[in-house]
């Protein structure tokens, strides 16, 4: 009988890690995106899902760099599911 709840409550634990991103709330959907002088979006890069803390370490960090000589902006965007 024991060995039948802990084999439950382990089916249930590892269940609940494939969906932990489902579980919480803040996650976003954050992809690399380079604009020209102008506004246009000239490249994007992959998107991926980030959820918690590294969400929150992701958004804090706001990595942002301008070119200096074609002043190209390129910045992480983020959007909620």
């Amino acid at each position: 009988m024991k060995r039948k709840i802990l084999s439950a409550v382990l089916f249930l634990f590892i269940a609940w890690g494939f969906n932990a991103c489902e579980a919480l709330s803040d996650c976003e959907i954050c992809k690399i995106v380079t604009k020209n002088s102008g506004g246009t979006v000239t490249e994007t890069g992959v998107e991926a899902e980030y959820c918690g803390a590294t969400l929150v370490a992701l958004k804090a960090a706001n990595p942002t760099v301008t070119d200096p000589v074609t002043h190209n902006v390129t910045s992480l965007e983020c959007t909620k599911q």
